[in-house]
């Protein structure tokens, strides 16, 4: 990665958190885009995502499994399971955008997320300070997507945006409410933000083929996947 992106503070190694039995490398970088919205979607369209204050990219000897994946937010076009996941989760949930927020509300909401998706074992919850650090803080302009149920707070979607891009970083939801296919509803509402404000495309990280967690990204259609340093198109 270019050093046009700031600084390379270290080289993150560590247990491919997608796939077993491999190393993932992971160089990040300390920048900041909140002035150069534009240079924040040339950086996206170069395959790197955001934690923290930090943007990284992948770097893992042997394996390319990782694959950035983005919708053209104008040629999508729904599914019958997204359909069926707008009108169900439309009829219980309400929706909110706003300044991301951190509190131990949100704390509570994603540790049982962790958990309850199977994301972590009981024990390896995250305090105030770490959810702070990982979606709290930013170096580029920021939002929250707040999905309530009646007035009770069930899920919570941070995304970043560009000039002409957004990029959705994470977002955790009570598990109980599965039926409501909150994750899903959150891409879709995402999808709808980027069409009304003008944006041409919406991030949603990595595509990994063998993660069971990332196998519903390929679902929306078209979408573009980078890989050779090129994005392919697939309808």
């Amino acid at each position: 990665m270019s050093h046009r992106y700031g600084a390379k503070f270290i080289d993150v190694e560590e247990s491919c958190p997608y796939l077993p039995d491999r190393l993932a490398v992971l160089p990040f970088y300390l920048t900041d885009f909140r002035a150069e919205p534009e240079a924040f979607d040339q950086a996206l369209s170069e395959g790197v995502r955001r934690s923290g204050i930090f943007i990284y990219h992948t770097q893992c000897p042997g394996c390319d499994a990782c694959e950035p994946i983005r919708i053209p937010v104008q040629d999508f076009v729904p599914r019958r399971r997204h359909r069926r996941v707008l009108k169900r989760a439309e009829a219980e949930l309400r929706v909110e955008i706003g300044e991301p927020l951190i509190d131990e509300q949100r704390v509570d909401l994603y540790n049982k997320h962790k958990v309850g998706r199977g994301l972590g074992e009981p024990g390896s919850e995250i305090d105030l300070q770490s959810l702070k650090e990982f979606i709290g803080t930013t170096c580029c302009n920021s939002i929250e997507f707040r999905y309530y149920r009646s007035d009770e707070l069930v899920g919570v979607a941070i995304a970043d945006v560009g000039r002409e891009a957004m990029s959705a970083v994470y977002c955790y939801f009570d598990s109980e409410l599965s039926d409501l296919g909150i994750g899903n509803f959150s891409v879709l509402k995402q999808i709808e933000a980027c069409r009304e404000w003008g944006l041409k495309y919406l991030y949603l990280g990595f595509y990994v083929a063998g993660n069971a967690h990332m196998k519903y990204k390929a679902n929306y259609l078209p979408h573009e996947r980078r890989f050779d340093g090129k994005w392919q198109r697939f309808e």
